[in-house]
């Protein structure tokens, strides 16, 4: 009788354990994932620049001979089968120098978007909000990217935009296109009296493991409507995973816009990069870029110099990994122009050495 009382108690006391847990539906604080970024840099200009800026291309790591904190960042993501949603806060010098334009409203949102899954079946998806560039292969994550500093022609194109977005990724994951409908050529809001849109493409080869070819477009107008230039812009980037420990890259910038409205006359810039990185052991990594940036009439880089911003430029820069979360690295990085665009001691110079130092972490 003590045997079988025992046997139906432990079935009754593991049913009751066992029930709640089995029962128990899945709460949707569960998809919730919370992340963290920053950058603190100090970088020094050998032309001690008496502004503390460095110059006004570059909208990262742009104060000179301080510490300061360049992208500081607090997200928050939703993620279920068929929804998805990101709001994500920034602050930092990035901030001041890249988004001045917007309203102080909008500054400091670096994502604001949602997404819906539109097949059951098919990674076909639609997003709009606040998002990152659908431009390039670098963001504000510096940690993510191979060189400490941004390359011009990543500071001088789209970093984020507010946009519509359909995107597909095939079933064999080697393809990603994607169209996108903007407010503009990196914006947020709309230019006080431009009434118009901009769309955009992108498409990404992934072919294995090794390759990653991508192309990206822009086509707007990011002037008002009385004055409206038309512009087409084509970004073309392509990287190669040598082996475990080198990778290259090569990217080329390429956009043209009206002279004046409804003219068949333009202007182009252009911006060819390469750019490699070694792994020298699980902590220590180096890489270096070459990069050079033409822009003669002044579309986005504007020097009122005769033969306007014809820039060539080299970094070199050592990473080490000091825990899974905490990057430190040094860069030392000179800019040589055909005018004298640059500032030293009141003087008109052509050339630009800076040094600099970040730490990262990621939580």
């Amino acid at each position: 009788m003590k045997q079988r009382i025992t046997l139906a108690s432990a079935l009754v006391i593991g049913a009751l354990a066992f029930t709640p847990v089995q029962a128990q539906e899945r709460k949707w604080t569960d998809d919730l994932k919370v992340q963290a970024y920053g950058e603190l840099y100090y970088m020094y200009d050998f032309n001690q620049p008496k502004s503390g800026q460095l110059n006004n291309f570059l909208y990262s790591y742009n104060r000179h001979n301080e510490v300061n904190l360049n992208f500081g960042m607090a997200k928050l993501s939703y993620n279920k089968e068929r929804v998805r949603a990101n709001l994500a806060f920034m602050a930092g010098t990035y901030v001041k120098s890249n988004l001045a334009s917007e309203p102080d409203g909008l500054k400091n949102i670096y994502e604001a978007n949602v997404g819906v899954k539109l097949s059951p079946t098919q990674e076909l998806w639609l997003d709009a909000g606040i998002m990152p560039s659908h431009i390039g292969f670098e963001s504000n994550i510096g940690a993510d990217i191979m060189t400490m500093t941004r390359s011009m022609m990543a500071e001088n194109s789209p970093y984020f935009s507010s946009a519509v977005k359909l995107s597909y990724i095939t079933p064999n994951q080697k393809w990603m296109m994607a169209i996108n409908v903007m407010n503009g050529w990196q914006r947020i809001q709309r230019p006080e009296g431009n009434s118009t849109i901009a769309v955009g493409h992108q498409l990404t080869y992934t072919p294995n493991t090794r390759w990653t070819i991508n192309s990206s477009s822009f086509i707007g107008s990011d002037t008002p409507d009385v004055e409206r230039k038309m512009r087409y812009f084509h970004n073309l980037y392509a990287s190669y995973q040598f082996n475990e420990n080198l990778k290259l890259l090569a990217g080329f910038d390429i956009g043209v816009q009206q002279k004046e409205k409804n003219s068949h006359a333009y202007s182009n810039w252009y911006a060819p990069l390469i750019m490699g990185q070694y792994k020298l052991s699980d902590k220590w990594r180096v890489a270096a870029r070459a990069e050079y940036y033409c822009d003669k009439d002044g579309v986005i880089i504007n020097t009122e110099t005769a033969n306007g911003f014809q820039t060539l430029g080299y970094s070199v820069n050592i990473d080490y990994q000091i825990t899974d979360e905490v990057l430190w690295r040094i860069e030392a990085r000179s800019l040589n122009s055909k005018d004298a665009v640059f500032i030293r001691n009141d003087n008109q110079v052509s050339g630009q050495t800076f040094v600099g130092s970040t730490i990262s972490i990621r939580l």
